[in-house]
């Protein structure tokens, strides 16, 4: 079963991948109304998301830059962004490397319990796996968000 919650999270991310290639840049700063936050934002949370969720649930060390918490992690907009946000460019660097890693997780570092359950609201995580798994329902959500986005520019 986990290598199939792999298999699945890979399938997510390459989909989410190809998506985000396939839009011409000058559209990732794009905010319309009624959205809180743009494409580039979108594609760069599900890179400090990943990292976060799986930092918590397995041995998982982020090669991500260190302030790009400061831009994407849940809660930022782009609005208050005091930096140049990274290119779409570097972004699908970012996204390619993480999908190498996540080919990498060993399937059964999934089946053990974590130190202490992890609650986010009503959500409860008491494995690996389980975090893992939510890490890309996240994900899914943020791709259906993305092609909103698109749809409405």
């Amino acid at each position: 079963m986990s290598q199939t919650i792999i298999r699945t999270a890979q399938t997510v991310r390459s989909l989410l991948l190809q998506q985000v290639e396939a839009i011409p840049e000058e559209l990732f700063d794009s905010q319309p109304e009624g959205f809180s936050n743009t494409i580039r934002w979108n594609t760069g949370h599900t890179l400090v998301t990943l990292d976060f969720f799986l930092a918590m649930a397995i041995p998982f060390n982020s090669e991500l830059p260190e302030h790009y918490a400061g831009l994407f992690a849940s809660g930022t907009k782009p609005s208050d962004w005091k930096v140049s946000p990274p290119t779409k460019e570097e972004l699908v660097q970012y996204m390619s490397a993480q999908l190498n890693r996540i080919a990498e997780v060993d399937p059964h570092l999934l089946d053990a319990r974590l130190p202490e359950p992890m609650v986010f609201g009503p959500l409860r995580f008491e494995t690996a796996g389980e975090l893992f798994n939510f890490t890309f329902v996240h994900e899914t959500m943020h791709l259906a968000t993305i092609g909103c986005l698109l749809k409405c520019i």
